[in-house]
């Protein structure tokens, strides 16, 4: 998380020079001022929001993820729907992007989670049910928690609870 703070504050200062000086930043390979104000304000933009929610979730003490025999409350990420149920979860399974792990959660019906979320959550998880068949993935670089032992006892209380 702390890693990911200092990245986008040094792409929101990046952003700003840009901005500013964008003649400073004129070179052989990109010789247009006005390319380069518009990189500035994508990367003022989309680094601001990613530093603004980093920030909110370093102060947030609520708990990333709930394993209880209800199910698994997920707020570990933007992205997250909270409860989900284990009535309506059929597996979880691994999937790997680059050098990060995520568990995605198939569940019987993934157009009642996104139906419930906010249209911007929505989009996200329509993206997600596109490109891995679920809405619902969780990761532990937001969390406290190594990923081998968070898929373990994910599976482990799947398996305790899923029969009831």
């Amino acid at each position: 998380m702390t890693l990911a703070f200092i990245a986008s504050a040094i792409f929101v200062i990046l952003g700003i020079q840009f901005i500013i000086n964008s003649e400073k930043y004129v070179s052989p390979i990109c010789r247009n001022i006005e390319f380069i104000k518009i990189a500035g304000f994508a990367s003022l933009s989309f680094f601001g929001i990613c530093l603004i929610y980093i920030f909110f979730k370093i102060f947030d003490t609520k708990p990333g993820l709930i394993i209880n025999e209800i199910g698994i409350t997920d707020n570990s990420h933007y992205g997250s729907v909270g409860l989900i149920d284990w009535s309506k979860i059929e597996g979880i399974r691994i999937q790997q992007v680059m050098s990060t792990k995520f568990l995605l959660i198939d569940v019987s019906n993934p157009k009642e989670f996104i139906e419930k979320s906010s249209r911007f959550k929505g989009s996200l998880m329509k993206a997600n049910l596109r490109m891995y068949g679920t809405p619902l993935s969780i990761t532990s670089n937001s969390l406290n928690y190594n990923f081998d032992d968070l898929e373990k006892l994910l599976h482990e209380e799947w398996n305790k609870y899923k029969s009831r």
